[in-house]
């Protein structure tokens, strides 16, 4: 590559002489705090010729972002001090440890937060020796790494949690590098859409730096190999407005890096003094410069600098290329002259080391960064006064969603850190009740006949599960609330997203300087059993198993029965801290089974038998009827209702899970029961037929070292579905009453004729259901009209 800058805006000189060589010498400090990661475990300042024993036996990590992303630190110290600036910096390539890891060293944050790593030469060996390295630190920016919100190990989701950090932190401007990498993926080139949902007041800044270096780990980059023309064509259809700075040419790069950081800062301060709230053209920086920068050009014959080879480790020092390669590790560390950069100690040398922010203005020591420093607990409004008024078990309810729906707009009215997050689905799933106190917050256009948009609220909506699940994540992890609202089938989408947000959880849990941050809440509904109109591509309860394969001191999952239950478990869920909680309940008017003192009750234990639907009292019972799930209650207490009235000596033992992970042990998770508590609520050897919200063998899972598993007969969602009337869901899936009479009868051969006769009963009635649907559309009478009579 040859010696070519463009300089953007302008060719300016931003820079003294001076400021030029500290800058370029803070950025070589980075640059070999990063090779020495990578590679040494020994002799950190090469005060003697490096020798094998010096060098890693395992060579683990990755060069290619990191002096571009050494660069970009070093260039976002500088405006933090000339504009005092409250920024926080989020890694987005894969694997940018090296450069966060050394550049919070360099600003003293890492030996604050870990002061076994001090700032000499024997600091310096233990920082390198730690990277990548058993029991040391991932090559990723990890929670272990101060000043970092976001991991990076999965692409695609930086510019979405920098969004969510800046949302009401009107003060907070997130730094955000995107890898041209990264933006190839569905999440980030979407997010690109995130500046239209910003308020310019309200809520900080995010500065996009789109770090185009050319190359993933063996192909080049799309946005990388387009024009110029196109690529800020692009970007100006976005809405944004792109400075370029471009080449390889070191001191040229430092002069172009910093006028353009100084135009984009003095655009984002313009904007948030502007009184004009009409959506502004925030700046963002496209940097192109080489992968590999400042690394070996050509190691054996093959390009290296400015090529996908230097995405990881680019010379192969081992006993297998000898001391050949050894020369040119020396070589290429020693030209970043660490004899000017540090003293004989191993300290930074101060004219160097005083360019760096001070206190919490470092990047690595910003409290937004570490969010549960700034958290503060939700006001929550008394669940109790939204209940349901339950006279007797079977009251008609409006939907149990809509009645939280009230709850949920008085806590939005009462906190200014809570928000409601969702794509596109929040009236749809009856939570229409917040739009009396907030609206949907929007930055574009609003036609006449729009609902609920404002450039403030506090709801906010993108059809993108992705954006919302970021945005939120982001939110949370900067010290804030909010609960994520989603279509059950299609939170599958953020799966992934999901898995590293726990992931992250679990680590920074273990990390002691990190403070907890609110719990990420998820609010499933439009469930698979009411997907009437929708059909089979709305029918999926699979997330559950995806979230019970989480660490068990993170995940949670509740599935109320009714409203009243689902008040008291979203009023525990928003109250807590540093877990996933994930709710299921549905929206569609159902059946309403407890008071809100029964509720109370039943939520803190986590699973409860039903004295009310149950006539076991005086004798151990013949069958336990278990559900777990609105649908399945209903399904099971119909079923029992039979039973009673055709079997009336058979003793009945109802019992209802509110909290999923009460099933397992005490040993797989904190809410499991005891083997004793489990065994005299199901007993150790009668029949329990099982009727479950979500697929069966899910139950069988958490129970399968219960002292009654072999008894346990479990019914739920296997795959069956299509449009088609609320029943027959249940039909289809053999979850319904009728099939769960004849399930009983199965195992209860005492039931003789009685029992054979019934069964016989339950199968006449599910040939005259399928011939009413199809004759009349609807479902019959006796199921539309049912009614709780015990």
């Amino acid at each position: 590559m040859g010696n070519t800058t463009t300089v953007a805006p302008g060719k300016h000189q931003a820079l003294t002489a001076e400021e030029l060589s500290l800058t370029d010498a803070y950025w070589r400090a980075a640059n070999y705090l990063s090779v020495g990661q990578l590679y040494l475990r020994d002799n950190p300042l090469l005060k003697e010729p490096l020798k094998m024993e010096h060098i890693k036996k395992m060579q683990l990590g990755h060069w290619g972002t990191t002096p571009g992303q050494n660069f970009i630190y070093t260039h976002l110290n500088r405006v933090i001090n000339k504009y005092d600036l409250n920024m926080i910096y989020v890694s987005g390539p894969g694997h940018g440890g090296p450069a966060v890891v050394a550049n919070t060293y360099l600003e003293g944050t890492y030996s604050e937060v870990y002061p076994a790593i001090t700032q000499d030469e024997e600091g310096l060996k233990k920082l390198f020796t730690q990277f990548s390295y058993p029991g040391g630190v991932s090559s990723h920016a990890s929670p272990q790494v101060p000043g970092s919100i976001h991991e990076g190990g999965e692409l695609g989701y930086s510019l979405s949690h920098s969004f969510g950090a800046a949302l009401d932190n009107p003060s907070l401007i997130v730094a955000c590098v995107v890898g041209d990498g990264e933006a190839e993926t569905g999440p980030l080139a979407t997010a690109w859409h995130s500046n239209k949902f910003l308020h310019p007041h309200n809520d900080g800044a995010v500065l996009p730096i789109l770090h185009l270096n050319g190359y993933k780990i063996s192909n080049p980059t799309v946005l990388a190999r387009i024009t110029h023309e196109e690529l800020e064509q692009l970007f100006l259809g976005y809405g944004w407005h792109p400075l370029f700075v471009e080449g390889d040419d070191p001191a040229p790069m430092h002069q172009a890096m910093a006028a353009a950081l100084d135009k984009a800062v003095t655009q984002i301060l313009q904007i948030k003094k502007n009184k004009d709230i009409t959506r502004p053209r925030w700046p963002m920086i496209i940097l192109r410069s080489p992968k590999g920068w400042t690394g070996p050009q050509v190691v054996n014959g093959y390009q290296i600098e400015g090529n996908f080879r230097s995405h990881q480790i680019p010379l192969d020092v081992t006993a297998t290329n000898g001391e050949n390669h050894l020369l040119l590790l020396e070589q290429w560390m020693k030209s970043y002259n660490p004899a000017a950069l540090f003293d004989e100690q191993g300290k930074l040398k101060p004219a160097i080391a005083a360019l760096a922010p001070k206190g919490p203005r470092r990047m690595g020591a910003n409290p937004h960064a570490n969010g549960g420093m700034l958290m503060k607990r939700l006001r929550l409004p008394d669940y109790t006064q939204y209940a349901v008024d339950v006279r007797q078990p079977g009251v008609t309810g409006e939907g149990d969603v809509h009645v939280a729906g009230r709850f949920l707009r008085d806590a939005i009215r009462d906190n200014q850190h809570f928000r409601i997050f969702g794509p596109d689905e929040t009236v749809s799933n009856k939570l229409e009740a917040v739009f009396e106190v907030t609206n949907r917050q929007w930055e574009a256009a609003i036609a006449p006949h729009d609902e609920f948009l404002a450039p403030g609220g506090r709801v906010m909506e993108m059809l993108s599960e992705h954006q919302c699940e970021g945005w939120l994540e982001g939110y949370l992890l900067t010290g804030r609330h909010g609960l994520f609202n989603c279509y059950e089938a299609f939170i599958h989408i953020v799966d992934s997203m999901f898995n590293q947000h726990a992931k992250w959880l679990k680590i920074s849990s273990e990390v002691p300087w990190r403070r907890e941050i609110p719990s990420l809440n998820i609010l499933l509904t439009s469930t698979v059993w009411r997907q009437d109109h929708n059909g089979f591509t709305h029918q999926d309860p699979g997330f559950l198993d995806l979230v019970v394969n989480k660490k068990a001191a993170i995940v949670r999952v509740y599935l109320p029965p009714d409203a009243n239950c689902l008040l008291s478990v979203m009023n525990h869920c928003l109250g807590s801290m540093h877990y996933v909680n994930v709710m299921v309940a549905g929206k569609h008017p159902s059946p309403q089974w407890l008071t809100m003192q029964e509720a109370i009750g039943h939520c803190a234990r986590g699973i409860s038998i039903w004295s009310w639907a149950s006539n076991d009292q005086e004798s151990d019972p013949d069958i336990v009827m278990a559900c777990c799930g609105d649908v399945p209650t209903q399904e099971t207490l119909a079923a029992v209702s039979i039973l009673r009235e055709q079997l009336p000596d058979l003793k009945i033992r109802v019992i209802n899970v509110v909290d999923l992970l009460k099933l397992e042990k005490p040993s797989a998770h904190p809410h499991g029961l005891p083997d004793k508590d489990f065994d005299a609520l199901f007993t150790t050897d009668k029949p329990i037929i099982f009727a479950f919200h979500g697929y069966p063998w899910l139950i069988h899972r958490l129970t399968y070292n219960r002292a009654n598993n072999n008894n346990i007969h479990v019914r739920g969602y296997k795959e069956e579905g299509t449009v088609t009337t609320a029943f027959d869901m249940t039909v289809l899936n053999e979850m319904d009453r009728f099939h769960l009479v004849m399930d009983a009868i199965d195992r209860l051969p005492q039931t003789g004729s009685k029992g054979i006769y019934l069964k016989q009963q339950m199968q006449y009635k599910l040939v005259e259901h399928k011939q009413y649907i199809c004759r009349y559309g609807e479902d019959m009478p006796e199921i539309r009209n049912w009614k709780w009579k015990y």
